[in-house]
């Protein structure tokens, strides 16, 4: 890790110990959260992170067949290696059926010639922020975690 300076290591330490032990399911293959210092702050809010589902040590042949299985299924967006995948209408929140104005609701998905990552923020392309917005519930999750893994099923990947 660069020299974050001292203040930085203060924040970063006292996040590390604010971290309690989650059950995690036995199928993940977790890679720690990224961290992103903001503006070359030192400042503890800003700290960015992102709940994933991460999925590393993709082999090459691997990231070409995500690539392509992705491509052809899933529209992508204006960045390269970034996937927009709808969310399940069975599986909405209460707020999320309410506002019809900002379905359909998504998760990214980023690829990378190494490991894809899975977002667990549902969201719009309709609006930057909306109470309907957040964090994907439990149920959402797992659907998330099922509708990932498939993608290896399908294509014969062992993970």
């Amino acid at each position: 890790m660069q020299d974050l300076g001292n203040n930085a290591k203060n924040c970063l330490q006292k996040i590390k110990e604010s971290i309690k032990d989650e059950e995690l399911s036995p199928t993940m293959v977790l890679k720690p959260p990224r961290t992103y210092i903001l503006r070359g702050t030192t400042n503890c809010d800003n700290f960015v992170f992102m709940k994933q589902y991460v999925i590393d040590e993709l082999r090459p042949i691997d990231y070409k067949l995500v690539k392509a299985y992705l491509e052809k299924n899933f529209s992508s967006s204006d960045v390269d290696g970034i996937y927009w995948i709808q969310l399940d209408q069975n599986i909405l929140t209460e707020i999320q059926v309410e506002h019809t104005s900002c379905q359909p609701f998504y998760f990214a998905v980023e690829l990378e010639p190494n490991l894809i990552t899975f977002e667990l923020l549902i969201r719009t392309k309709k609006r930057i922020r909306c109470d309907c917005m957040g964090y994907a519930t439990e149920k959402q999750r797992n659907w998330l975690i099922r509708f990932a893994d498939s993608i290896f099923d399908t294509l014969e990947i062992k993970t």
